[in-house]
Parts: C-alpha cells; sequence; structure tokens
C-alpha cells in the first residue's frame, strides 16, 4: 500500500466548509479502495465517507450524509473529502486509510489490513 499524507484541516465555524485531502506518495490510489476515518476525543475510529477501488462507488455514514462528498482526483494521484454545512459533533482527527477492498461499504467497516495517513485535525466550533 501507498504511504499517505492527509492535508486540509482547520477551525471552521458551525455551517462552515472545508476541503480534505489524501495524496498518496508512492504507488497508485486509484488501483485500492480509500476511506475517510475520523476519531473524536474519547471516542472509536469510525469510516464515514469510503469509495471503491474497483468502479468508484461510494458509501457515507448516516451522520455525514447530503453533506460530505468524496471524489478521487487520479491525475494528482489524490482522493478529497469535501465537507459542507460542518456541526460541531464533526470536530475529530480525520484520516485517509487505502486498502484492497471491492465495496466502499467493507472499506468503512474497518479492518486490520490497509495503509493509514498521520491524520489532520478539523474542528468545528459553535
Amino acid at each position: 500500500q501507498s504511504q499517505l499524507v492527509e492535508s486540509g484541516g482547520g477551525s471552521v465555524r458551525n455551517g462552515g466548509s472545508l476541503r480534505l485531502s489524501c495524496a498518496a506518495s508512492s504507488s497508485t490510489l486509484d488501483y485500492y479502495a480509500v476511506g475517510w476515518f475520523r476519531q473524536a476525543p474519547g471516542k472509536e475510529r469510525e469510516g464515514v465517507a469510503c469509495i471503491s477501488g474497483t468502479d468508484d462507488t461510494t458509501y457515507y455514514a448516516d451522520s455525514v450524509k447530503g453533506r460530505f462528498t468524496i471524489s478521487r482526483d487520479n491525475a494528482k494521484n489524490m482522493v478529497a473529502l469535501e465537507m459542507n454545512s460542518l456541526k460541531p459533533e464533526d470536530t475529530a482527527v480525520y484520516y485517509c486509510k487505502a486498502d484492497i477492498i471491492s465495496t466502499p461499504e467493507a472499506m468503512c467497516a474497518g479492518g486490520p489490513t490497509g495503509a493509514w495517513g498521520q491524520g489532520t485535525q478539523v474542528t468545528v466550533s459553535s
């Protein structure tokens, strides 16, 4: 799997927007399922948005449906997460992960394989 680097985190007010990027330093990210996960203090890490490595179908957690969009930019070997209408409960460290998993549902369910990025902080204030 590729080494991954997240960027684009920051601090916004309730209702604001951010765009996160997950870039691969090696290999070709297009061949892998990619997921965005988040972990808030005292909470378990959860998959919020994932995209297939075979047909680019997507999955979103109920908590972010209609607000977040995951997409690929293969020319830049990157996967983005567009986050709109952000809420304080979206505050977390956001991580990207790449793995050889065919369905986005399976990707967001988590598993022991795959490569993780280092995470980027997203803070949403009231």
